[in-house]
């Protein structure tokens, strides 16, 4: 029997039984689904995680105020100022540029609206290393900050969470604490970036965010862009030596002060998001074995049905070979046809999630493959040992068979 035959012939017993064929394939379908579905969900979290890490700019430390935690005691924490800052800049030798913060959420009102926002005071060229691209207007200058100017950017969902458009927000006066401020420039959208949405933030320059909003001459953070072609390791130790002279700290006491790459945590949560999406699409793969099972189940009853007809063919010259290969033809359309139904599902069940959601979600071509693949595998090897329990009938008993 040529092949083109044994598929039709195959095709042939699925309709003719094609309600339990549909529940024969449900288990595959269901794996096959639930393998493209975890799989779409952990590249499209990776993608995210990708996204957030390229939007920290380019190897960016962060220092902050607080020592270590030892024997589960904390430590005294110190306090940074811009001549920490002022050192960094002058002093490592391993740094591009240096960015001052100092943040606070404050009432932010535009007329009779109002909202509670994160302000940060900065210095002007954190558009340049955070890679922040202007939506419209100007950022602030180094005079701005010098003479403590009342100046603001805003972030990209600001002019929406006050209920006007950038057009209408550019070139007002908004109230930050009651301190009048002109809008002289807006962002583009970035987006989320770790725990903040960049998009509802508000930057003034750092000295009036010292002396005339916070009134503290306090930072609460140091960003540091590490130089092209240096480790961000090197650049910890050379921060480190000059942030413990400048806070005259001994040698063998601990910091008062912490660095972190934020890109460390990125990637812990991208290597956890990878492992549990790995670990759902195992669990989900299990579908496609108890499918495979299944199939191995009404394979045998198959046989069993139609025993007196491989007895006919038997007696009409099929080889062993020809009975074997029709049943494991028929268990390997059955995969692949709840395979191709179970593709389909999977994309359209990670393009549901992705719209209803928001989840960002990748269909991944190797997933299809793989998952495909798989299916055909759990055909030939649950179909197996039914195809050769129909090869191995003795034609004269099965012609007998009732």
């Amino acid at each position: 029997m040529l092949l083109g035959e044994m598929i039709a012939v195959a095709l042939q017993s699925i309709r003719a039984n094609l309600f339990r064929g549909f529940l024969t394939m449900l288990g595959i379908i269901i794996g096959v689904a639930s393998v493209i579905t975890m799989v779409a969900l952990g590249s499209g979290a990776q993608k995210a995680i990708d996204e957030q890490i390229e939007a920290l700019g380019a190897n960016i430390l962060s220092v902050s105020s607080g020592g270590m935690f030892r024997h589960g005691v904390a430590r005294d924490a110190g306090t940074l100022t811009i001549d920490d800052a002022q050192a960094i800049a002058r002093d490592a030798e391993t740094v591009a540029a240096v960015v001052a913060e100092k943040s606070g959420r404050l009432q932010v009102k535009l007329g009779n609206r109002n909202q509670n926002l994160l302000v940060v005071g900065t210095t002007p060229n954190f558009q340049e290393v955070n890679r922040y691209r202007l939506f419209a207007g100007q950022v602030f200058s180094r005079a701005d900050n010098a003479a403590r100017r009342r100046v603001a950017v805003v972030g990209h969902g600001v002019p929406a969470k006050l209920d006007t458009t950038a057009d209408g927000l550019l070139g007002e006066t908004i109230y930050l604490q009651n301190i009048a401020f002109d809008v002289v420039g807006i962002l583009d959208e970035v987006g989320q970036v770790g725990w903040r949405n960049v998009d509802e933030q508000i930057w003034i320059p750092l000295d009036t965010a010292r002396f005339r909003v916070f009134g503290d001459d306090e930072l609460d953070r140091i960003n540091v862009q590490v130089a092209p072609g240096v480790e961000p390791a090197a650049a910890i130790i050379d921060v480190e030596r000059i942030m413990r002279r400048e806070h005259k700290i001994l040698p063998g006491k601990d910091n008062d002060f912490s660095i972190a790459d934020p890109r460390q945590f990125f990637n812990v949560r991208a290597a956890a998001t990878n492992i549990f999406a790995f670990l759902l699409a195992g669990i989900a793969s299990i579908s496609l074995i108890v499918g495979g099972i299944g199939i191995m189940n009404i394979m045998l009853v198959t046989v069993t049905e139609r025993t007196r007809e491989v007895g006919i063919r038997k007696a009409l010259g099929a080889t062993r070979m020809n009975i074997m290969l029709q049943f494991l033809v028929e268990a390997l359309v059955l995969c692949l046809l709840g395979g191709s139904v179970g593709i389909l599902l999977g994309i359209a069940i990670s393009q549901a999630i992705s719209r209803l959601a928001g989840w960002m979600t990748i269909i991944s071509p190797a997933a299809i493959a793989i998952a495909f693949a798989f299916s055909a595998g759990v055909g030939l090897f649950f179909g197996l040992w039914p195809a050769r329990k129909a090869a191995r009938l003795n034609p004269i008993d099965a012609l007998r068979y009732e």
